[in-house]
């Protein structure tokens, strides 16, 4: 757009990174008008007389992923790159430890597996959730945004009911430059990214794993056998010993023998876990 792309050496230049021969259909120095009043018209359902009205429909997109934190540091995400405004989306979570009564909501974003590596823009605590055992309380987190880009997140107890929310405008988000180099470093980064959230998944999954054995120990353990009772109680041991273990870089190693470790845990718990969802 503009007087310069008339210019013959820019339209050689043009051509030559693109491949394509350079449009000159329209006036360059009107386009950037006439787009302006299209899209005016089409989100009123009027016509302009350029085009026919609701005839030309232009969205707009999410330039990034858009996040929270969750266990073990990773960014779980709740909208996906490139998602068509307006866009609504909730997910239900819980609690990572027993008995809490607020929990931290953490907005990111880029495209990153792991939160530290993300741009932070929002943070708000949900406060009165009713104490209960890790994996119990049901928090729905909602991502809802806007035509024009505005994003509101909010968090429910759904139990209590109580809710808290933040919103969020272009100016707490990344700039154009900003959201090219988190793409490219997404890009650049992706092999090593993806070892490190399969990591904190595994180790993820152990602790819930162990939470659960040790509430079902806790609720039906009077109907497990002595022997069954002894050998759940031995896998929780090693799960959490494994999970003890400071981490400070991937090691597939590692990762395997606690995978391993988890779903030991997993099959010997089976009954006892079943019989907690019985009732």
């Amino acid at each position: 757009m503009g007087g310069s792309t008339r210019v013959p050496a820019v339209q050689a230049h043009v051509r030559k990174l693109t491949g394509q021969e350079p449009s000159a259909s329209i006036n360059p120095d009107e386009c950037v008008a006439t787009g302006a009043a299209i899209q005016a018209a089409t989100l009123a359902g009027a016509s302009t007389g350029l085009v026919r009205a609701n005839s030309l429909l232009l969205l707009d997109v999410t330039p990034l992923s858009l996040s929270i934190e969750t266990v073990g540091g990773v960014a779980t995400r709740l909208v996906e790159r490139n998602t068509t405004l307006p866009v609504h989306y909730s997910q239900v979570f819980s609690t990572a430890a027993a008995f809490q009564t607020s929990v931290e909501v953490k907005v990111l974003q880029g495209e990153r597996p792991m939160a530290a590596d993300n741009k932070a823009i929002g943070t708000f605590r949900l406060k009165g959730i009713k104490r209960a055992p890790a994996g119990v309380p049901q928090i729905e987190v909602t991502f809802d945004i806007d035509a024009n880009g505005i994003l509101t997140v909010s968090a429910k107890d759904l139990d209590t009911g109580k809710q808290q929310s933040i919103t969020i405008d272009d100016s707490g988000r990344m700039s154009d430059d900003e959201v090219d180099r988190a793409i490219r470093d997404a890009e650049q980064y992706a092999e090593q990214d993806e070892a490190r959230r399969d990591a904190m998944l595994a180790r993820e999954e152990a602790q819930r794993l162990a939470n659960e054995a040790d509430q079902a120990l806790a609720q039906k353990g009077k109907q497990l056998e002595k022997d069954e009772k002894k050998q759940i109680k031995a896998d929780v041991a090693a799960v959490r010993k494994l999970l003890s273990k400071k981490v400070d870089k991937v090691d597939e190693a590692d990762v395997a023998v606690l995978r391993t470790a988890s779903e030991q845990l997993e099959r010997s718990s089976a009954r006892a876990r079943n019989l907690v969802q019985q009732g």
